[in-house]
């Protein structure tokens, strides 16, 4: 089985800014000592908007119960959705950083906070008895120091609606040409095949990095660390999943303006009914408990792994599994010891990694399984079945191997090239530009 877990993710920070942030890391204040008669408020800022449903729900019941066991502290959070996080994300690090963060380990996002000195060190020793799973650290990590604690294992498949298969007698697909003629289907009955979200470019890119993984198997880790050392993206196989990509556009999987469409507007054409399948991550499975969307809806919601490509028969066994998402400390938190107490309270067991599986949300990066009841949705259900009979995990995601430059080049670039206004051999040359 390939190594367990990486995780690169969902920020562009300029070179050009760390310069700057450096002299401002470096010129912060010193550390506050507060007394227990003291009311200290930490700042939180956080890429979940939403506090009423999934990992944004969590996020604040955990802040809620730590504010009532320690009364003396308080938690003022700003959350935005990602691309609003992003830029803001920016300006914080070059004005000064909230206490504490929500980061993804990637080295394109990582590698240059990190060396601009914006995060604080973390022991790894204080989290031995967490229950974090095999290798969630190392994205997380450098030179081998840790500076934040993975909070998601994410994984990325389709979200499918089971009332509109079983009403047009639609099974599921063993392989891709299978797969293809149940799109063909659902397009002659007026129904989307695929709610995809085409304007932020990460969907697309983790798409065609699951054809990547399809076509490549075990070797798609190397194949793709190779390329990206060397510059050079003229295998065949990464040519022979572009082109699969392609052609999956071209025969209308998606929704005609699938280009214009965003994260969220992907999302409601599958909601309300209009999209047989989403092609979304694990982090979306409370999906599952969300009133707001209806019972008839809610039940009704499967998921299963891209099918097999014909040439590799047992390649659905192939799952994008990675860390995703997860949290840090500021290195000018004016707080550090309260702010310390706080990030570990969110990582005890009983708190995050509890809290969300019990309300349906994704999967954690610690385990679970003491919390497991045998009543868990059928989204949970899924999603762990998908992964436990995994033979093959992808770690890392294409576009968070490389540098910043490269994951720009690959995320703004992947539209263009799946519509045709860009070449095969001119979307690679970018890409190889970017790893030069």
């Amino acid at each position: 089985m390939c190594n367990l877990f990486k995780r690169t993710g969902c920020i562009l920070l300029l070179s050009v800014f760390l310069s700057s942030i450096f002299i401002f890391s470096a010129c912060s204040d010193s550390a506050v000592n507060v007394t227990e008669s003291d009311s200290v408020t930490l700042k939180l800022f956080s890429n979940l908007p939403d506090r009423k449903n999934g990992q944004g729900l969590i996020e604040q019941m955990v802040i809620n119960s730590y504010m009532e066991e320690h009364p003396g502290v308080v938690i003022e959070v700003e959350s935005l959705d990602e691309e609003a996080y992003k830029t803001k994300f920016k300006a914080y690090a070059m004005d000064g950083m909230p206490d504490i963060v929500s980061i993804w380990g990637q080295p394109a996002f990582l590698d240059e906070i990190i060396d601009a000195g914006l995060l604080m060190e973390l022991s790894p020793e204080d989290y031995a008895d967490y229950g974090f799973k095999e290798g969630a650290f190392e994205g997380f990590s450098k030179n081998g120091r840790l500076y934040g604690l993975p909070r998601n294992t994410d994984m990325i498949a389709f979200y499918y609606n089971k009332k509109i298969f079983e009403e047009n007698d639609i099974e599921m697909p063993k392989n891709l040409d299978d797969f293809a003629k149940v799109c063909e289907k659902l397009n002659s009955l007026s129904i989307i095949p695929i709610a995809m979200d085409g304007m932020d470019g990460w969907p697309l890119v983790e798409y065609y990095d699951n054809l990547l993984l399809r076509v490549t198997g075990k070797g798609r880790e190397k194949l793709i660390t190779n390329a990206i050392e060397n510059a050079d993206f003229s295998d065949a196989r990464f040519y022979t999943a572009m082109n699969m990509l392609k052609k999956d556009v071209s025969r209308g999987f998606f929704q005609p303006d699938f280009a214009y469409c965003d994260y969220g507007t992907a999302m409601s054409l599958f909601t309300g009914g209009n999209a047989a399948m989403y092609y979304m991550g694990s982090w979306e499975a409370s999906m599952a408990v969300n009133e707001a969307l209806g019972p008839q809806f809610r039940e009704n919601i499967g998921v299963f792994s891209m099918p097999s490509h014909v040439g590799r028969p047992d390649s659905n066994r192939d799952a994008m599994v990675w860390f995703g998402g997860g949290y840090a400390i500021s290195s000018s938190t004016k707080y550090p010891k309260e702010t310390v107490d706080f990030l570990n309270y969110m990582f005890e067991p009983e708190h995050l990694s509890k809290f969300g599986w019990e309300n349906g949300v994704g999967m954690s990066a610690q385990d679970q399984s003491a919390f497991m009841t045998g009543n868990e949705t059928a989204l949970q259900k899924g999603w762990l079945d998908i992964l436990n009979k995994a033979d093959c995990i992808s770690n890392t995601p294409i576009n968070d191997m490389g540098s910043s430059e490269f994951k720009n080049a690959m995320e703004s670039n992947i539209t263009r090239v799946a519509l045709g206004e860009l070449s095969v051999d001119e979307f690679f040359k970018t890409l190889e530009e970017a790893c030069r």
